[in-house]
């Protein structure tokens, strides 16, 4: 059958597969999303349904490529109407639209999967780092945003896509959706068509314009959901230059690393000391918490619930360890106290104290994270590694 009357078979499986895939995974997303997970349960299933919407997304971008590299190469029939050059541009627009947003979408989606830690892997031998993609979480806001917005747009193309579709069953009754079935099609040959430049062009315009949009309504730079309390600046014997209190969680089996921003440390200390040789007092603003896609979660009521308890403190001796030496006091979280022992070297250079410390907390302790009883859904160690730079 010729080019100008219908669409060849390898064309019309692109486009059902394609159809198919996204049917499956924009219901597969919202699902996931709204699914709650206060319980080891509800966790476990959102994390399994957000891996096959990811899994099914890169399979969606591969086809997607694919699809446009074939069709680059085919005589595409002309419309069974050309005398309306406006529903002619308009759907043309729509299908720009549909090309753009199937490589688009799913690129925005793995780019922000790569970019952060932690929750829901792809299930494929590849997929989990891109080249030339920071594990950065503004990175991962960036294209986190863009994914929400420009899966709206394609959403929104697909409707029209099907609107204009059923016009022509129902209203034209014509042979336009005959052309994308298989088997033999009745429609007419009224040759190839051209297109026109301006279809893609509007295409990127409005692409541009919500993305501009967008930016301007703040969606790539969502705040946090907690508000971060300021610290009061401390004076002690030492002054902290430079430090960072970092953690690392086990979800489902993969390390999630992340850190507090703000943090203050008051020290006292003397090398020359024979017993107690100083102590040391950390205040730590919980909501200052970065960990990756899980942050959202680990400030909630059940993990550090940082709206009602925005600080933590440790306070302790300083005491010699043999070569190295130990913090030996408290820790209060969530207005919970418990012993802990922190043992950390010290390498002194003149007035210049550099620290590095690491030690193992069982987050049940502070009732962390209670609702998530399943080790293989969250781990109950928790690393905590600590590492500053002081002057005196």
């Amino acid at each position: 059958m010729s080019a100008t009357q219908t669409y060849g078979t390898v064309t019309k499986t692109f486009h059902w597969l394609t159809a198919l895939l996204i049917l499956t995974i924009v219901p597969l997303g919202v699902v996931a999303y709204d699914l709650p997970y206060e319980t080891n349960e509800q966790l476990a299933l959102k994390a399994q349904l957000f891996s096959y919407h990811k899994t099914l997304g890169v399979i969606v971008f591969a086809v997607a490529l694919a699809r446009i590299a074939w069709a680059l190469t085919q005589t595409k029939p002309a419309p069974l109407h050309p005398e309306r050059k406006s529903e002619t541009w308009l759907a043309e627009t729509v299908h720009w639209l549909l090309y753009i947003s199937l490589v688009a979408v799913p690129l925005t989606g793995w780019i922000h999967h790569a970019a952060t830690e932690g929750f829901a892997p792809i299930l494929l031998p590849i997929g989990q780092d891109l080249p030339f993609v920071p594990n950065d979480e503004a990175v991962a806001k960036l294209f986190g945003g863009l994914h929400w917005l420009w899966s709206k747009i394609m959403v929104g193309s697909i409707l029209l896509h099907i609107a204009g579709a059923l016009k022509h069953v129902f209203i034209d009754k014509d042979a336009t959706l005959r052309r994308m079935w298989f088997g033999k099609s009745d429609a007419a040959g009224l040759g190839r068509h051209a297109g026109t430049w301006t279809a893609p062009v509007a295409a990127v315009a409005l692409y541009v314009a919500l993305t501009g949009a967008g930016a301007a309504a703040g969606l790539y730079a969502a705040p946090s959901t907690v508000e971060r309390i300021e610290l009061a600046e401390v004076s002690s014997d030492w002054t902290v230059t430079e430090g960072s209190i970092n953690l690392t969680i086990t979800q489902f089996g993969s390390a999630v690393s992340g850190g507090f921003a703000d943090w203050t440390s008051a020290i006292s200390f003397d090398e020359n000391a024979s017993d107690v040789m100083g102590s040391v007092e950390t205040t730590i603003s919980i909501g200052s918490l970065s960990l990756g896609s899980v942050t959202g979660q680990a400030l909630d009521a059940d993990f550090f619930n940082a709206a009602t308890f925005p600080t933590a403190v440790f306070t302790a001796d300083i005491l010699a360890d043999g070569d190295a030496y130990v913090a030996d006091g408290t820790l209060t979280i969530k207005d919970i106290t418990a012993p802990l022992a922190l043992p950390f070297t010290l390498t002194l250079d003149g007035d210049t104290a550099t620290m590095n410390g690491s030690i193992t907390i069982d987050r049940r302790t502070f009732e962390i994270g209670q609702s998530m009883s399943d080790e293989s859904n969250l781990a109950f160690p928790v690393q905590v590694d600590i590492a500053l730079t002081a002057t005196r």
